[in-house]
């Protein structure tokens, strides 16, 4: 069921009326279990066995965690004065050997069914292609897989759930159902935002009374989504698909071109779809995490990653990129170069500082590429972010450096702007191989940027991609639209601002007519109708 569909809204406005008549109100929270239900069923019943298998053993295995730790600790406390210092450390290691142990089970059954079911047949036909290159007799089947609805998006929101548990950040939900409403909560199941147990669960089991106010603002969340994505999004797909159909007839010109537009398309995609899944939470008085802020005013990759799937970054760095960095191996490693010769010379002392940072940052930006796509264009997408960024980590005194060397004052606008453009190139080169059929051509594609620009044979091929002059024009009015939204955002965000809370002080008149208006452009300009198929979310496939 496509968010942007008129089943969705009428299931969502269903679902909305029944959650608030329920006349249970403790029990509230079965309204949305049974809508999660219902709109899993809708999009596909064969894809359930998968997230009741999560659920069920998200479950069993947070309680048996629990369950040891808390033994662990009236054993310790019966044996308070019994056993020495030492044989306290003893046992304290073998409980938390064990706890681990029985955390890993759960990352390896989840983890393994998402790997098996997304990268089975690249693997094999990676492994085939090797074979024939060493002239080997032997092939590996390929299996015909299906991907389940939001796997990536519940298998990791569940799996952050277990670790919590086993840090004893959060406490084991003895409810099966209730953890089930947690893992498959229809508004994020499609594409997100991954959110934090101890966040949302709450929110989802309280029961929460009709706000028109909430409602009002949860309303406008959901058309400024709609807006992004109808009018915006699947306007300048058209476009993008029409290259990669046909990629190796467009010249560098047309490419540099897509990839600038893929990058606007992306943006609203992605983001006008966490638009909408906050808003609908909104409406039932739940408040989802915010997924985006802005992320092309960033001034440096590190920070363009902060402002950009912020749930997808923050779970990395709370369950890998901390663990790694503050790994035993990782701190040896840096404590034996800071010994060394080289670790007495001033650029060898920031290495070995920065070293577990910088290795952790490549690794996890490593896991993000393979994470969005089963094909080595996306390795490489996650390469040349974390490469980018170990870079910066350890040349940053070079950098300081020339700065200051230069006189440049950093909070210059102009300097700040030319960070900014920097960075949005960066950015852009790691969505070549989003954009580009397979590694090879993205690479071809990076090349042609230099080699490949012809404007004028460009120029005719852009005017041939499926969109008329008025789509370019209405693509161009909407993007400086969203850049003057954006720019208040940035501003008044420090401030506690919003844009919904500064429409809400401006007078009656006005600020309906604003939503009006709105509404009228995603009717009439939206790209949707008879013999047209809304593109699917981007991030779905993810």
């Amino acid at each position: 069921m496509n968010y942007t569909s008129i089943n969705f809204l009428l299931f969502v406005l269903i679902a909305v009326i029944i959650y608030f008549v329920f006349p249970f109100k403790k029990y509230r929270w079965t309204v949305l279990l049974a809508a999660n239900v219902v709109f899993y069923a809708l999009a596909g019943y064969k894809y359930s066995v998968f997230i009741l298998f999560t659920t069920l053993s998200t479950y069993l295995i947070a309680l048996w965690i629990e369950k040891v730790s808390d033994h662990s600790k009236a054993e310790l406390k019966a044996n308070k004065t019994e056993w020495s210092r030492d044989q306290k450390k003893a046992y304290k290691e073998k409980i938390k050997i064990k706890k681990r142990l029985i955390m890993a089970l759960a990352l390896v059954l989840n983890f393994g069914i998402l790997a098996f079911l997304k990268y089975f047949n690249f693997f094999s036909g990676s492994l085939n292609d090797l074979l024939g290159v060493l002239k080997i007799d032997f092939s590996i089947p390929t299996l015909q897989l299906f991907l389940p609805l939001g796997i990536s998006f519940y298998t990791f929101q569940s799996m952050g759930y277990v670790v919590d548990v086993y840090r004893e950040k959060s406490t084991a939900q003895k409810n099966f159902f209730k953890l089930l409403l947690f893992v498959s909560f229809f508004p994020q199941i499609i594409q997100g935002p991954i959110s934090i147990y101890d966040q949302l669960s709450g929110q989802l089991y309280e029961p929460h009374d009709f706000d028109f106010t909430r409602f009002k603002r949860g309303c406008e969340l959901i058309l400024w989504g709609f807006f992004k994505k109808l009018v915006i999004a699947d306007r300048a797909v058209i476009a993008i698909n029409t290259v990669t159909a046909d990629y190796n007839a467009y010249n560098g010109t047309t490419l540099t071109f897509t990839v600038l537009l893929y990058s606007l398309q992306l943006y609203m995609d992605f983001s006008g779809g966490i638009d909408i899944s906050r808003g609908v939470a909104q409406i039932f008085g739940i408040d989802m995490i915010d997924n985006f802020r802005r992320p092309y005013f960033s001034k440096s990759i590190n920070e363009y990653w902060r402002r950009w799937h912020i749930s997808l970054g923050a779970w990395m760095k709370n369950y890998i990129f901390y663990p790694l960095a503050t790994s035993k191996s990782f701190l040896n490693a840096s404590k034996k170069m800071k010994k060394s010769r080289f670790g007495s010379t001033k650029a060898g002392a920031h290495i070995s500082k920065v070293l577990p940072t910088s290795i952790a940052s490549l690794i996890v930006f490593l896991l993000v590429g393979i994470w969005h796509g089963a094909s080595w264009k996306y390795v490489a997408f996650g390469v040349w972010n974390g490469g980018v960024i170990m870079l910066s980590i350890l040349l940053q005194p070079i950098f300081d450096g020339i700065t200051d060397g230069l006189h440049i004052n950093r909070d210059n606008f102009f300097f700040r702007l030319f960070q900014m453009a920097r960075t949005f190139i960066v950015v852009m080169v790691g969505y070549v191989f989003d954009v580009a059929p397979s590694f090879s051509q993205g690479m071809r594609t990076i090349g042609m940027f230099f080699t490949g620009q012809n404007f004028e044979t460009g120029f005719a091929q852009i005017m041939d991609l499926g969109l008329g002059v008025t789509d370019f024009v209405m693509i161009g009015i909407c993007t400086v639209l969203i850049f003057i939204v954006s720019v208040v955002q940035e501003k008044e965000e420090p401030k506690g601002n919003d844009i919904r809370g500064l429409l809400d002080k401006k007078p009656f008149m006005l600020k309906w007519a604003v939503l009006f208006v709105g509404l009228l452009a995603v009717i009439i300009f939206g790209i949707y109708g008879s013999g047209y198929n809304a593109a699917d979310f981007v991030y779905m496939q993810f």
